[in-house]
């Protein structure tokens, strides 16, 4: 895909007195209410809440009281609130099967678009986003929280710098456990299934990790058509193959205790991040060298903020947001070939890609935590 700066010639420019960037959140379930609306208030700077749109009356009328929003719509209404509100962005925190849909039309209104990951559920709907954003002149930014938090890109400069040695491969364990049998994690039909929903963490760190993509796939799955795994598969491992004789591989789970960690070994070190994908902990750092253990603790920090204060700049700056469309579109076409690998049984090749775009830790933007809100019609899918 094109990295080109696009054209903003369709997109609007807020006329707000305060010129900050005027946002709806376009679904209000847990991570919305847990992460992305506190957020705002570390990202007062350029960013403002403008409007929910949600088919939850309740959610609407309390959250809209709670942060003095009156933009409240339903989704029927999300063309209406687009032009009423004068609305220059949305956050879409929808299921993932929404997510090309709610952008499309977003962008045809010439609204820019944040959207939470994973980008949609296949290529042909990532690639449809992106034509569609660059055709109307709007930026597409796609959630990876982690591309500005301070650990998760100090290993990655840790690991370039070759103070571990040549990177060898790559080891990482994510579960969480989904007991809610009506949790849209679990359902087929709003793009449920551990790959879509946590594996993609263990994906895109191996890939900034190596700064490579993988050329070999492989895929097996347990558990799915059994208690509440009726639809997808309770666990999924994974082997990657990358350039130069790289191995990564990862197992993510929704029937196993909660674990978030990676592990990347290299010819003179390792290094070993506890707690790597969350937004809630500390993350810790054990780099070992020649025997010797040093270990580093980055505090926790709003995450979500990041983002938003980072897409707004694109949007204020004209400049094109990272990470962009193709960094979604990448992790989906892995993730499509690993599916495809599990029910094969086989392993899958990919054509090789060089993507010369990488966070750095010169995306490192940090925020103090939030403090967890009190919930409406939402739950912890772990709760």
């Amino acid at each position: 895909m094109s990295s080109k700066k696009p054209s903003t010639k369709g997109s609007r420019t807020s006329t707000h007195p305060s010129n900050k960037i005027r946002y709806a959140v376009v679904g209000l379930g847990y991570i919305a209410q847990v992460a992305v609306l506190p957020a705002f208030a570390h990202a007062k700077k350029n960013s403002e809440l403008a409007a929910f749109i949600s088919d939850d009356p309740q959610k609407l009328k309390q959250l809209g009281r709670k942060y003095g929003i009156n933009g409240l719509y339903s989704y029927d209404q999300y063309e209406e609130c687009l032009e009423r509100e004068e609305i220059d962005a949305v956050y879409i925190a929808l299921p993932n099967h929404l997510h090309c849909e709610y952008t499309v039309r977003a962008a045809k209104s010439g609204v820019h678009v944040l959207c939470e990951k994973p980008m949609a559920l296949s290529v042909k709907e990532c690639e449809t986003m992106i034509r569609t954003a660059d055709h109307h002149g709007i930026k597409l930014m796609v959630a990876y929280r982690l591309h500005f938090e301070e650990a998760n890109l100090r290993a990655i400069k840790l690991v370039q710098s070759g103070k571990i040695g040549e990177p060898r491969y790559f080891q990482s364990a994510f579960s969480l456990p989904v007991k809610d049998k009506n949790n849209i994690r679990l359902r087929e039909e709003t793009g449920g299934g551990t790959l879509w929903d946590i594996g993609i963490y263990c994906l895109n760190a191996v890939r900034n990790l190596f700064q490579a993509e993988p050329v070999e796939v492989f895929a097996s799955t347990s558990g799915q058509g059994t208690g509440r795994f009726q639809e997808v598969e309770e666990m999924c491992a994974v082997m990657l193959r990358f350039p130069d004789d790289r191995l990564a591989s990862f197992i993510c789970s929704f029937g196993a205790a909660d674990v978030s960690e990676f592990r990347i070994v290299g010819t003179k070190g390792q290094l070993r991040l506890t707690s790597a994908y969350e937004y809630v902990e500390p993350i810790t750092h054990y780099l070992t060298v020649n025997g010797k253990e040093k270990k580093q603790v980055f505090s926790k920090r709003d995450q979500f903020a990041p983002q938003l204060l980072k897409f707004s700049d694109a949007i204020v700056n004209d400049t094109v947001p990272e990470p962009a469309g193709d960094e979604g579109l990448h992790d989906v076409r892995i993730i499509e070939a690993l599916y495809r690998s599990a029910e094969k049984g086989q392993p899958v090749s990919l054509k090789e890609i060089l993507r010369k775009r990488r966070p750095t830790v010169r995306q490192n933007l940090r925020r103090p935590p939030v403090k967890k809100p009190q919930l409406v019609h939402a739950s912890s899918p772990s709760g």
